[in-house]
């Protein structure tokens, strides 16, 4: 790349920059980075509504996570920028080839061409240590058995299922059904409202 397309990219992401840090110095002066109990004036939670807290919680969620976006950016562009001092700007990491200019135009700190990009992505995607832990303890009780995965015939998740539920089916019979003569009501709930009317003083 040429010296005046790299003094270009350079004041572009240097533009970039300057454009994400006075995005954090704006969450900041919001009191969006803020934890819930620095962002408030309040000793105690204890009189807010539930309500009131969420929107506190969403708040602060949102300002952390722009934050750590906005801090990404920066590490990126800064990659990128001792990239052009050191003259690999433009270049793909993973293959070596040139990254295209309007790759480079829309996203100037761009580290692979889009065909590496998609790759690493759909490899992010598919990775199973991607993927959140609680799945390893949820997937085994309600996924698969311990021997649902061999040829072995045996007693596996389904039949512990099917022998579970036996014990949830009632029989056809009365046992469980009382008479229609056990009391039920109170003796004064059952006056009527005439019967009730006849005690009443004239």
């Amino acid at each position: 790349m040429d010296k005046n397309n790299l003094n270009y990219y350079k004041g572009k992401l240097l533009a970039e920059r300057k454009s994400a840090e006075k995005f954090l110095l704006q969450l900041q002066n919001n009191g969006m980075t803020h934890g819930l109990f620095e962002s408030s004036a309040e000793l105690s939670f204890y009189d807010n509504h539930p309500a009131d807290l969420a929107s506190e919680m969403e708040t602060m969620e949102k300002g952390r996570a722009f934050r750590e976006h906005e801090v990404t950016i920066i590490k990126k562009i800064d990659d990128a920028l001792k990239s052009i001092e050191d003259g690999t700007y433009g270049t793909c990491k993973r293959c070596k080839k040139k990254i295209p200019e309007d790759r480079l135009e829309f996203l100037s700190y761009a580290e692979h061409c889009v065909k590496c990009q998609n790759e690493i992505s759909t490899r992010a995607m598919n990775n199973d240590s991607a993927r959140p832990v609680e799945e390893e303890v949820l997937g085994y009780p309600f996924g698969y058995g311990y021997n649902d995965h061999s040829d072995e015939i045996g007693f596996d998740a389904e039949d512990s299922y099917q022998s579970v539920s036996r014990f949830n089916r009632m029989e056809a019979s009365n046992e469980y059904h009382e008479d229609d003569d056990v009391d039920y009501v109170e003796p004064i709930e059952r006056i009527s409202n005439e019967q009730y009317r006849r005690q009443l003083p004239d």
